[in-house]
């Protein structure tokens, strides 16, 4: 039998701003990926959603990004190795420590927007961030794109890593998503997006923009919380899945360590 995880980024509200259904989504993924204050999600949100996660068994992650509220970490930013490296440290620590104070482990870390994809395509910021993760706490899992940078800077330095890839977004024949701002950047059908979920996790492959047939390394996939048809996308992908007698569970941290 095939086995999946399901991770979905949430936490994104703040203040007196609400974006997604955290409830309802929490139960249908396995992993969730916590905004950590910078492109979203502020102290209260991020306190809320662990105690969601952790009364839904669902594990959690550190979603840290770019700390650009306004375009919601998608922009990309100039940053050093160095700053990648601290903004990376101080967003961990923070949903880290919230966890704790629930009575909580936290499972992993993954990148948020631009930070992600640049961490993807940059040897040095990959370096930096997982060089962030295993210095915090080595046992945690470190979440990344399928072939990327930040997956191969992840297990050079020694951290167990989940090779990542996307329901609702389309790829590029190199291994890279599509951006969001090309007109055929998201799978906005949840049927076509739930048919990409269970070929990826089976074969391995999904066909790019320009029709060929790319291979992935696939351990977790990503449903996103913030668009319209999150929820019904999100149900209709874990049903797929399931129909096609795929387990889904999240993946296992490592031995204890670091905080």
């Amino acid at each position: 039998m095939y086995t999946i995880d399901l991770n979905c980024d949430l936490g994104e509200g703040f203040g007196a701003y609400r974006i997604g259904n955290d409830e309802a989504l929490i139960p249908l993924a396995t992993s969730v990926n916590i905004a950590c204050g910078f492109h979203a999600g502020d102290p209260s949100t991020m306190r809320k959603t662990v105690r969601l996660a952790l009364e839904a068994g669902t594990a959690i992650g550190a979603h840290p990004g770019l700390p650009d509220r306004a375009g919601f970490g998608r922009r990309r930013m100039e940053i050093t190795p160095q700053e990648a490296y601290d903004l990376t440290v101080y967003q961990v620590g923070a949903l880290q420590a919230f966890v704790h104070a629930e009575g909580g482990t936290m499972q992993h870390v993954k990148p948020h927007g631009a930070l992600y994809n640049m961490a993807a395509q940059s040897a040095p910021l990959a370096e930096a961030v997982a060089e962030a993760v295993r210095r915090v706490d080595p046992s945690l899992l470190l979440f990344g794109l399928s072939g990327s940078e930040l997956i191969r800077a992840g297990r050079k330095l020694g951290l167990a890593t989940v090779s990542e890839a996307f329901a609702d977004r389309t790829y590029q024949a190199d291994g890279t998503l599509t951006p969001r701002s090309h007109p055929h950047g998201l799978l906005t059908d949840p049927q076509q997006a739930a048919d990409q979920a269970v070929r990826m996790t089976i074969e391995g492959k999904v066909r790019s923009l320009d029709g060929q047939e790319v291979s992935l390394e696939v351990q977790t996939v990503c449903i996103h919380g913030d668009g319209e048809e999150a929820l019904a996308s999100s149900r209709l992908i874990r049903e797929a899945l399931l129909a096609a007698r795929i387990a889904i569970r999240a993946p296992q941290r490592q031995q204890e360590g670091g905080l």
